[in-house]
This record gives C-alpha cells, structure tokens and sequence, in this order.
C-alpha cells in the first residue's frame, strides 16, 4: 500500500488540557474561542490573504492522543449509550485509520503576533496543542445541505443538562470565560455510559478544575479550584 506522509500546518490553543469534557463537536459551545498558531514555514500574512472574508473555517487535524495501529471496523460510540456498535466511517470516533478530524468553527478575527499571524476561532472542540494539517473555507452554498440525514444522531442531538453553579463558585472562572463553561457543562462531559448520581467529576478548564455531580438532568458544580501552576485562559 502506498504511504503518504504530511505535517502540521499550525497547532491550537484551547482551554482543554485533557480530553474529558471537549464537546462532541464543533459548534455545540459557540462560547468557546481557541487560537490557531501557525508552524514557522506557514507564518505568512499572504497565506491568508482574504481569509476574513469567509465567516466559517474546516479543519482537518488529528486525534493525536487517540491514534490506533490496529483497524477497528466498527465502534461504540458514547451518547448511544457505550453498548451500540456502529462502523467507524459511520462515526466520528477518534479511533480511526490515520486518526483524522474535521471540524467547521467561526473565524472570529485574524491577530497579528510577533511570530506572525494567527486565527481566532469560536466553537472549536479540539485538545490544547492538537496539531492542524489544512484549513479551508466554508462555502455556505456547496457545504451546507439542509435536508441531510442524521442518522443515528438524531436520537441524542437535543441531550442537555441544566447547569447550576453558586454565585460564589462562578465568581472564580474568569468573566470572559463563564458562558463557554456553562455551555460545556450543559453538553454533560460525563461518558454516554455512566449516570450515577452522586458521583464528582472532575473538569479542567482554563487552568481551573470544576468538580460537578449529576442527578435527574441537572448538573451541579460543586467546586472550582485553580490548578497548580496554571493561569486561567489563554
């Protein structure tokens, strides 16, 4: 078989040091902004000439905490509750051949660095330091088909939890940062498997680690802690 071989084109910056508690997908959290930072032969203001014009990026990147050597031909994806079994390209798991992703998120503003320039993205539902191999435009008139099939999806797209945080709590998350973790948080980080309530989950988020419990679709924080050596956003 023949092999090709790519790098990454840039890397993101998110509020996500570990996998638990990304979105499932792009665009659930619209709250969510991330910086994508270009790899030195790509820092080139040319390279992005006209970009701002398009409201909506694709990127295609990689799982890299989650690559596989071995197929896997089918997989159980989570919201259907871990025991359902469904082919791979019927999914978007992470355990895939070559371990690809896509995802459409909002370009909000392109920032000049001092190492060039960056994008500003909202929605984007990818792990701190995951690496960027291409970045297209969204073309509204060819990539958008409103009477597409969800398939199996349609069973777990409206899941969300209420969120309730004391006012006490909440004044520890940074203020630009509370509505994107609230909105986390309704998309229930927990695993598609597990409900069992009275259990603490522990979130990092923005250099912070919210503890929430779950119980009849009302999801609680019960505390937020600053993490060691870290500093909130960004």
């Amino acid at each position: 078989m023949r092999r090709f071989e790519i790098a990454p084109v840039a890397h993101i910056q998110s509020d996500f040091p570990q996998k638990f508690g990304i979105p499932r997908q792009s665009g659930l959290v619209q709250a969510l902004e991330a910086r994508i930072v270009f790899e030195p032969p790509y820092r080139r203001r040319e390279a992005l000439r006209e970009i701002d014009g398009f409201s909506h990026l694709w990127l295609i990147w990689q799982f890299s905490e989650a690559l596989v050597e071995d197929f896997r031909p089918t997989v159980r994806p989570p919201r259907l509750g871990g025991n359902r079994r469904v082919g791979v390209f019927a999914s978007r798991a992470p355990y895939r051949p070559n371990g690809l992703g896509l995802s459409c998120v909002r370009l909000l503003r392109v920032e000049e660095a001092g190492d060039g320039p960056q994008l500003v993205v909202a929605g984007a539902d990818l792990l701190d330091g995951t690496p960027i191999f291409d970045i297209k435009p969204y073309i509204p008139y060819s990539d958008c088909h409103p009477e597409a099939l969800p398939g199996y999806t349609a069973q777990t797209a409206a899941h969300r939890l209420r969120v309730r945080c004391d006012q006490a709590l909440l004044k520890q998350v940074p203020e630009d940062k509370r509505e994107a973790l609230l909105g986390v948080l309704a998309c229930d980080p927990r695993p598609g498997y597990e409900d069992a309530p009275g259990q603490v989950y522990g979130l990092a988020f923005a250099g912070l680690d919210v503890g929430f419990q779950v119980q009849d679709g009302v999801l609680t924080v019960v505390r937020v802690n600053r993490m060691e050596g870290e500093a909130c956003g960004q």
